[in-house]
């Protein structure tokens, strides 16, 4: 990317539009994030985009800012993240602000209530597709998913803290970087 203040608009703008057109969440920005940073614009590779991924849920905060601030880093330094950071928070922020000053007057309405049910069904869409996507990009197989499912499980039907499912996989993760070796598990994945 060019070192112009055209630039700082164009990752502005990006990021404002990925903000403006999401619902749902960071989760349900991926696709648009991809798009844009990885298929477009070209400012990350596609093992990047993974492993960024990883990184900004790894971090505390929302996970679109996370994002936003790493490639407005890589590409333009401390300005380029806060220019970036900013396009992806002030769309939510107004259309937040907007809701507030409405949502009082109107959210009796029964054409409100109707909207808001009808959208949670998109919102699930929105965030499955994703994960599906990046399953099939990370080689996740049916056979390593059982891993997630129980985890969700133990805390849906368990009551257990997802804090305890996060501190047993960050040692799980640790103990088996520790003890298998690189491509020792290559012939398990395979099958």
């Amino acid at each position: 990317m060019p070192l112009t203040m055209n630039a700082y608009w164009i990752g502005f703008k990006t990021f404002f539009k990925i903000g403006c057109f999401t619902i749902g969440g960071g989760y349900a920005m991926i696709p648009l994030i991809e798009e844009e940073v990885v298929n477009r614009r070209k400012w990350l590779s596609k093992e990047d985009f993974l492993d960024l991924m990883a990184l900004s849920q790894a971090l505390p905060g929302v996970f679109a800012v996370n994002f936003s601030i790493y490639i407005g880093y890589k590409l333009k330094g401390l300005p380029g993240s806060i220019c970036l950071a900013l396009g992806t928070i002030l769309p939510s922020f107004l259309i937040i602000l907007a809701i507030a000053l409405c949502f009082r007057n109107y959210s009796q309405w029964p054409a409100v209530e109707a909207i808001f049910k009808g959208i949670r069904p998109a919102v699930v869409a929105l965030i499955a597709q994703p994960c599906f996507h990046l399953a099939r990009a990370a080689h996740i197989k049916l056979t390593n998913v059982w891993l997630p499912v129980f985890a969700a499980l133990l805390i849906w039907l368990g009551g257990v803290s997802p804090v305890y499912i996060i501190l047993a996989v960050a040692i799980g993760a640790f103990l088996y970087g520790q003890f298998v070796k690189p491509g020792d598990d290559d012939s398990h994945g395979s099958h």
